[in-house]
């Protein structure tokens, strides 16, 4: 990350840092236009996480087989505008996660963590944290959302929910104010986790290309390469605590708002390795990287140009 590094190269990002409220926004704004162009490969993903829901493998009919089938499956089912279900839940995840994840960041960052050995990872893990609370409720709409589709290519439970709002409501009237943070458990872990590579691994690959002088140190190409090594980390360690996440919000609740299906994160990754086996933690890996690449990329690209612009009339008057 630009000017968080221990050893910031020399440029006008590490003279000039970005004040936390500016990087609210600019963080919050870079990864909503990044959910608009990964919205469908999300989709996908939870379909595919989904299907085969506790049962063994092999006793279920594959509806849902690799991205471009599945992609095509989703329009068939839904129509094009099926690929972008649960979009407006999205953006509001985004602009609410990520406004407390990067405002979060940057604080500490300022304060000197990311300075101190291992800073760079608990900064972004506790900003991933703060940021999975604050949009929890968002991304469980947005989950139920992308999970409803026709019967006849239905995976998981159908919430059947008719917009945004009304899902927001309908949770809010049947399980009251803590059932819009059902799931949480799930979530933080994931987002720490997830928020933790991300952020470390884009700095450190940042800092390594501009170490290495390929590029001008001032071109987003920089930060593109940052965000492709940053992307591959963040796939791998994410995918299980994601499954994981995706089932914790869209399994049916009873008439207490408690979950049918699983009792809690561990729970659920101990009922998923019995009864679906180990491997079933990576379901939906190929689109989940495909969705988190161009997203971690393009996030971070968008964020560090917009940070750049945001200095340059300072550095202009300077």
């Amino acid at each position: 990350m630009p000017g968080t590094q221990a050893q910031p190269a020399p440029g006008p990002e590490a003279m000039e840092p970005v004040p936390p409220e500016l990087d609210l926004v600019l963080g919050a704004s870079a990864c909503c236009l990044a959910c608009v162009l990964t919205n469908p490969l999300e989709v996908v993903k939870t379909r595919l996480q989904l299907q085969g829901e506790l049962r063994a493998p092999g006793t279920y009919p594959r509806l849902y087989r690799g991205l471009v089938a599945s992609m095509a499956t989703v329009a068939r089912a839904d129509g094009l505008r099926g690929l972008q279900k649960g979009l407006a839940a999205g953006l509001l995840y985004q602009g609410l996660m990520n406004s407390a994840r990067f405002y979060c960041y940057s604080l500490a960052c300022q304060a000197g963590l990311s300075q101190q050995p291992g800073g760079t990872v608990v900064a972004g893990a506790v900003a991933g944290a703060l940021g999975a609370f604050v949009g929890s409720p968002a991304y469980l709409v947005k989950t139920q959302l992308q999970a409803q589709t026709v019967a006849a290519m239905a995976v998981g439970h159908q919430h059947q929910h008719q917009s945004v709002l009304g899902a927001l409501e309908t949770i809010w009237r049947q399980q009251g104010l803590l059932g819009l943070w059902r799931g949480v458990g799930g979530a933080v872990p994931r987002v720490m986790v997830g928020s933790a590579a991300q952020l470390a691994t884009f700095a450190s690959a940042k800092a390594w290309v501009q170490e290495q002088q390929w590029l001008p140190e001032d071109s987003w190409l920089v930060a593109l390469a940052g965000g492709m090594v940053s992307s591959v980390a963040v796939a791998v360690v994410m995918t299980p605590l994601d499954v994981v996440s995706t089932r914790l919000y869209n399994q049916p609740v009873d008439s207490a708002g408690k979950g049918q299906l699983y009792g809690g994160l561990a729970d659920c990754l101990v009922k998923i390795c019995q009864q679906e086996g180990p491997s079933a933690l990576y379901k939906g890996l190929g689109p989940a990287y495909l969705r988190l690449g161009p997203h971690t990329v393009l996030s971070m690209v968008f964020w560090d140009e917009l940070r750049r612009l945001a200095r340059w009339p300072q550095q202009r008057d300077t």
